[in-house]
């Protein structure tokens, strides 16, 4: 399969995945690796990756030596807070400069604040960070963050933890098609249907959680998912038939057939 290309580095799978929800640091290492996700997402303010000495650190469950990590800024709400997180992460990972930005609006929702989120992008950015963005699925505020220098833009399908998919997909079709850097959907995948949609639409990548952590079995979702990124993926580039109403089309040769 053709390789996701993310700040000049190219990654083999085309699922990224969060680190957070599982019952212990096991079953993370073991959804992730059924999940074949190179890239990892890990919430500063709620997982030790160094910053609390004597407590078990998910860099021994998941090495950086293996997996990309992308230190995100979940449970921020200003551009502040964001921006002081990953400098943060950038110190506790040795000069790391990818990075997930998220400013969320309110608790209830966690619906981003897009006002803050551009703040916080154009403060990043110019302090070296490589940006991969959590945004709403509005294309102009998406070209305005490419436009800032993200390195890859992330709507939501629907929101955070919600699982209902991609409630939008003509936004989300918009957006595809006006950026040129990687557009990843983030939040809101329920199953594996939902990651093919995501894919077939054209997006670069799916970013997920709670739809492997919050499943029955995390580690078969985890390899559900997987599968389901390649299938989409693969159905993009093939290129559907096109749909037809009312026209019919039969799938066997009609030549040659007996009394014909």
């Amino acid at each position: 399969m053709d390789q996701l290309v993310i700040a000049g580095k190219a990654y083999s799978s085309r699922l990224l995945v969060g680190t957070g929800k599982y019952k212990d640091f096991d079953e993370t290492r073991r959804a992730v690796e059924a999940s074949g996700a190179e890239i990892v997402t890990v919430a500063i303010r709620r997982t030790n990756i160094g910053q609390t000495a004597g407590e078990p650190s998910l860099l021994d469950s998941l090495p950086p030596s293996k997996y990309t990590y992308l230190p995100n800024t979940a449970g921020c709400y200003t551009a502040d807070d964001a921006i002081r997180t990953l400098r943060l992460a950038r110190e506790l990972l040795d000069g790391h400069a990818l990075a997930k930005l998220e400013v969320l609006g309110d608790p209830h929702t966690l619906y981003p604040n897009v006002v803050e989120t551009l703040k916080a992008a154009e403060v990043l950015v110019k302090d070296g960070f490589q940006v991969m963005v959590y945004t709403s699925d509005d294309p102009i505020i998406a070209k305005q963050l490419e436009d800032i220098g993200c390195v890859a833009v992330m709507p939501l399908a629907s929101l955070i933890g919600s699982g209902m998919g991609i409630l939008n997909p003509w936004n989300l079709q918009i957006i595809i098609d006006t950026l040129k850097v990687p557009v990843v959907v983030d939040a809101g995948v329920g199953t594996a249907s939902d990651a093919a949609i995501a894919m077939e639409l054209g997006c670069d990548a799916v970013l997920m959680n709670t739809a492997i952590a919050g499943a029955k079995d995390p580690v078969l979702m985890a390899s559900a998912m997987r599968k389901a990124v390649e299938a989409g993926r693969e159905a993009y580039l093939a290129g559907r038939m096109p749909k037809k109403v009312y026209t019919a089309s039969p799938s066997s040769p009609t030549t040659g057939m007996i009394g014909k």
